[in-house]
């Protein structure tokens, strides 16, 4: 998306997306770091299939002021929900998804898939910022 105008937003979405709405916004000069971060995650075992649930955040710093718009990053992570993914993808494809929607200068995605047989992986994948 072109940051003009967002397309879902005030529009009802009946399942997931796989764009992010990214908004331009003026008069966010002092603006250095922009933060999401959810407690549900949810994807399938790609061994399994069994649901996995996971933790995300998402950092990234702004390129002109185009900001994600949270309703779209809601829908896009919804499609996770339905695909057998290690963490370690998802991480990445986020980290990927987020660098060329918004042409932020960087980008850490952390995921940290809950307990299972007794341990808990946390996956970082960075784009930009000498990474």
């Amino acid at each position: 998306m072109d940051g003009a105008e967002p397309s879902l937003l005030g529009q009802t979405v009946r399942g997931p997306v796989e764009q992010l709405d990214v908004i331009a916004t003026a008069g966010v000069d002092l603006l250095r770091e922009v933060s999401f971060h959810t407690d549900e995650l949810v994807s399938m075992c790609p061994i399994t299939g069994q649901p996995d649930l996971s933790s995300l955040t998402i950092t990234y710093v702004p390129d002109d002021g185009r900001i994600i718009e949270s309703k779209s990053l809601k829908l896009y992570l919804w499609g996770f929900r339905e695909r057998g993914i290690f963490c370690e993808q998802i991480a990445s494809e986020v980290a990927g998804r987020v660098a060329t929607d918004t042409g932020a200068d960087r980008v850490t995605v952390v995921v940290r898939q809950a307990v299972r047989g007794g341990i808990v992986t946390t996956a970082t994948a960075a784009v930009g910022g000498g990474t």
